[in-house]
């Protein structure tokens, strides 16, 4: 970060909140209008911030490997041949005698999940000049895409709540300073809510179903190629809710009951396999390996490259043994950790207290809505719901049980809040619209008698 970024960077802002002021009317209505710059530019300020914070507190980073150990080189490539940059960019992992002076200074040339970020911040460099707060723009732009689509999507499914869901989806402050500069949790996000964007145009509006599936498997092969457990927890989701919603639509109370346990049987079969081919090339999530997988990954974040960096916000929910039987029975602590803490007396550093101040709030609103309306049986009843509430727990649990580090955790539950925070705004517009609805009739009821 230096002088271009106070040169460059105000430009695109500019650039970027005009072009957004002319589209806008294009892209909502009357209802949603009012949400749309200022989602777009709370992004902005969550990547510029979010840099800063990594400069200026961390000192350095993820985001600044994919930027100054990552795209800076395929930048520098492409200024010395045009053609050694283009082989950089398209590189599958391997040294190359040609590219090799480059490559061999890309941290994570060999992670292939990492060097999707760095080429993405590569491409977008040529546009700013490899200049790193405007690149974070464009990432923040990718991210709100996504968001933006799924908040339509909730307006449609759930309509007369669009300001709740506002700031369910698009203002939950670790979700836009987390999601949004130049970060894996920036594009996952965004690919996620993409894909159930259009799933829902594709199961519930039968709406432009070729170019939603070809939108679908192209967002479904950036989670694949970014973060596969992400992809599996959507898969499982995806599942349930596509059986509902299949099985709601069938009139015949009789036939629906005969048949619902084959077509059950159907759509576990169909979802074993799709999760069997996300998982074919990587044996660490294969189904026999996850909790492998679970217990190697916690316990380096816990006592590896964590504890050696000297990060002190570590947690344990108990002993993992790589079965699936452990790692079960840490399933509530897990979900528990992802959802409301830490706490407050868990708090070592600054940030750990924002995250602990919007822990406790999630955990206050929570409380408050499972003990004051119909959550249950509102989820059960709206297969979309449904879709939430299990993608909501079950990747709770995927993060909780194998990070055991409350800065990475801040980082990695970002996707279940978009979900998890609108089920609650849902179910207590619902249940005002039906306590109301209640009142009425009881008042109809009285004056004809």
């Amino acid at each position: 970060m230096g002088i271009k970024d106070c040169i460059i960077t105000p430009l695109y802002l500019l650039v970027f909140t005009g072009i957004a002021y002319v589209f806008r009317n294009r892209i909502t209505d009357q209802q949603t209008k009012e949400f749309f710059i200022s989602g777009l530019l709370i992004r902005f300020f969550g990547a510029i911030v979010l840099g800063m914070v990594y400069r200026f507190y961390y000192t350095s980073g993820d985001t600044f490997i994919y930027w100054e150990h990552g795209s800076r080189h395929i930048w520098n490539a492409f200024w010395d041949s045009p053609k050694l940059g283009l082989k950089l960019l398209f590189a599958n992992q391997k040294h190359m005698p040609e590219t090799f002076e480059y490559s061999s200074q890309i941290w994570y040339f060999s992670d292939a999940h990492s060097y999707f970020i760095v080429r993405m911040a590569a491409i977008f460099d040529f546009f700013t000049f490899h200049t790193y707060t405007a690149t974070a723009l464009f990432f923040a732009i990718f991210n709100f895409t996504g968001l933006w689509k799924l908040y339509l999507t909730f307006n449609k499914l759930f309509p007369g709540n669009h300001k709740v869901l506002a700031y369910s989806i698009l203002f939950v402050p670790s979700v836009f300073f987390w999601g949004s500069g130049i970060l894996k949790d920036t594009v996952t996000l965004s690919a996620l809510c993409w894909c159930v964007y259009c799933m829902v145009n594709i199961v519930e509006f039968k709406k432009n179903i070729i170019l939603n599936a070809i939108l679908f498997i192209f967002f479904a092969w950036i989670l694949f190629s970014v973060k596969k457990y992400i992809l599996i927890s959507f898969l499982a989701a995806a599942i349930v809710y596509v059986y509902a919603s299949f099985v709601s639509k069938i009139s015949n109370s009789l036939v629906r009951v005969i048949s619902a346990p084959i077509i059950l049987a159907v759509f576990l079969l169909l979802g074993y396999l799709a999760l069997g081919q996300v998982a074919s090339g990587d044996s660490r999530y294969a189904l026999e390996n996850i909790a492998e997988t679970a217990k190697i990954t916690a316990y380096d974040i816990r006592y590896g490259w964590g504890a050696r960096n000297g990060d002190n916000s570590g947690y344990t929910l108990g002993e993992l043994d790589g079965t699936w039987l452990s790692m079960i029975k840490l399933m509530p602590s897990a979900i528990n950790v992802s959802l409301f803490r830490p706490y407050i007396w868990e708090v070592k550093n600054p940030l750990m207290l924002l995250s602990a101040i919007e822990s406790l709030l999630v955990l206050i609103l929570s409380l408050r809505v499972i003990t004051k309306t119909r959550m249950i049986s509102q989820v059960w009843k709206s297969p979309f719901l449904r879709f939430c509430f299990v993608f909501s727990m079950s990747f709770a649990f995927a993060v909780g049980v194998s990070t055991f580090n409350f800065g990475s955790l801040a980082r990695y539950k970002i996707p279940l809040y978009p979900f998890y925070m609108s089920i609650l705004v849902v179910s207590v517009s619902n249940t005002k619209v039906f306590k109301k609805n209640e009142t009425e009739a009881e008042s109809i009821n009285q004056i004809t008698q």
